[in-house]
């Protein structure tokens, strides 16, 4: 179970529950097949990950995996953080969704043309510099070195993103420290809920 606070009314899927009903709703519409990934409903088509139905904590969501090959005539779709080929829309409310049911019907079947296409967009691989602190830390525990690159790829990227980010060194060796816990763990940085 991804929230920490599992059934109780704390948890963010309990306070969308009535929005993610609906999102959910819309997408059981269209041909494509529910799955549960990352422990969210995934709609896939061909196996091929098309839309996701989630929460984040101020926010209801649908996200299609390749919304930046979205026309958008409507401009409702939004890039989330580093996420480079997706796009997401958010709801804080069940009416904003019952007006653009439409509008997302429309995009989930723009969407499904797309990976019926087999159109992609080839995004360049940034490389991504290791911080020196990160070094460091590798250099006085090896153990945690092992751990850092037993990660996947994404998450190893996640995590260099998430140190570097900070200013001053003082900051990245913080979060480096603060983040031992869950690469020994073996969990993602956007994966600590």
């Amino acid at each position: 179970m991804r929230c920490k606070y599992g059934a109780t009314p704390q948890c963010k899927v309990i306070k969308w529950s009535a929005e993610l009903d609906l999102l959910r709703g819309i997408v059981l519409q269209t041909p494509l097949k529910e799955e549960i990934k990352w422990g969210s409903p995934v709609y896939t088509l061909n196996d091929k990950n098309i839309v996701s139905v989630n929460v984040l904590k101020d926010s209801a969501n649908i996200v299609f995996f390749k919304g930046v090959l979205l026309k958008d005539e409507h401009k409702i779709l939004q890039q989330q953080g580093n996420i480079q080929l997706g796009r997401i829309v958010k709801f804080t409310n069940t009416k904003d969704i019952i007006t653009l049911e439409n509008v997302l019907l429309e995009y989930i079947h723009e969407a499904i043309e797309i990976e019926k296409s087999g159109n992609k967009i080839e995004i360049p691989k940034q490389i991504l510099e290791i911080p020196d602190e990160l070094n460091q830390v590798f250099d006085e525990d090896t153990e945690f070195k092992t751990a850092f690159y037993k990660l996947t790829p994404g998450r190893q990227r996640s995590y260099i993103i998430h140190f570097s980010q900070a200013k001053q060194s003082a900051t990245r060796l913080a979060r480096i420290h603060k983040t031992k816990d869950l690469i020994f763990k073996g969990i993602g940085f956007n994966e600590k809920y």
